[in-house]
């Protein structure tokens, strides 16, 4: 068994004990992303991309072992997956940079703090 799926299939594990405990809780979970990931108005290869971007960005690993999985069973390429990557890294650049030219250059002009 590979690494991503021996983390994911802890996930699973851990989840299901989790849901032993707090079995409402669980299946609200369950029910709510499994209808926000589902085909809608956004086909559900296109939902798997976008949470894997977002998995990407905040640094989820299991998330981004999962929604990668699940993309391509849901029919991604393997470049569209990479260009989700792409896209999340270049949002992120985007991100550092826009935070830097607004608040960073207004914190450069204001006089310190004594």
């Amino acid at each position: 068994m590979s690494q991503v799926s021996e983390k994911i299939r802890a996930y699973k594990d851990e989840i299901n004990r989790f849901g032993e405990a707090l079995p409402k809780v669980t299946e609200a979970y369950h029910t709510f992303t499994g209808e926000s990931l589902s085909s809608g108005t956004l086909d559900a290869k296109t939902k798997q991309l976008i949470a894997l971007g977002i998995a990407l960005s905040t640094n989820n690993e299991i998330c981004t072992f999962y929604h990668a999985e699940e993309a391509k069973s849901k029919g991604a390429t393997d470049a569209e997956i990479l260009e989700t990557v792409a896209v999340a890294s270049a949002t992120l650049a985007g991100n550092a940079l826009s935070q830097g030219v607004t608040r960073v250059q207004e914190a450069l002009s204001v006089p310190p703090v004594q």
